[in-house]
């Protein structure tokens, strides 16, 4: 049975549940940062499997309550792509660290921390972005959409510098082919990341 709170309430509890999943995602991304600056033969994944726990049950609770909940504050469609955004941030999280752990032999010398970094930095931005979906406030989201897209900048500019590492000659083949697929997992992370921070710097424009 729906409780009239759930039918006839201001959906408040979309705002809690969005960000819940941008902390998850943002949490997954320092617990990477940690991993790559302190690197170990064996490193653990739990705090990887944990986040990714934390963002699946926070999209599954907004799924229900999109089901269950007559009023959104913002448009269901925008409530949607936002939740499929941050969820695809600690998923292609995990995707690094899990292959990382299994190939790290072979990535003696190697230092993705500095994209980690970045990485991290990202995701921090993006929870500003959805915690500010409160106020709607488009001066404080456009200064922290531009944050998010100089980060991005960034971060293509080192990934051309990767190329150059690849293709210097003084790698083996295995090295470049981990280096090449390692450095775009976590462009693409950031490109989540940036995905999300676009949907929600939108929902401001529509709602301011």
């Amino acid at each position: 049975m729906f409780s009239l709170q759930t039918i006839f309430g201001q959906g408040m509890q979309f705002y809690t549940l969005l960000e819940a999943a941008a902390n998850a995602a943002h949490d997954s991304t320092k617990a990477l940062h940690g991993m790559l600056r302190e690197p170990q033969r064996s490193p653990s994944l739990d705090a990887f499997k944990l986040a990714r726990q934390r963002e699946r049950e926070a999209s599954e609770k907004i799924s229900q309550e999109l089901v269950n909940s007559f009023i959104t504050p913002i448009e269901r469609e925008d409530i949607e792509a936002l939740s499929s955004a941050l969820y695809k941030i600690p998923k292609q999280v995990e995707k690094f660290a899990d292959r990382y752990s299994l190939a790290l032999q072979h990535l003696e010398g190697i230092d993705f921390a500095p994209r980690a970094a970045m990485l991290e930095q990202a995701a921090a931005v993006v929870v500003e972005m959805v915690h500010e979906l409160r106020h709607m406030k488009i001066e404080n989201m456009k200064t922290l959409n531009d944050r998010l897209r100089s980060i991005e900048m960034e971060a293509d500019r080192l990934m051309l510098e990767l190329y150059r590492d690849i293709y210097s000659g003084k790698l083996d083949h295995l090295q470049m082919f981990l280096l090449k697929e390692f450095f775009e997992i976590l462009e693409k992370a950031i490109d989540r990341c940036r995905e999300a921070g676009v949907v929600a710097y939108e929902i401001v424009l529509k709602n301011s």
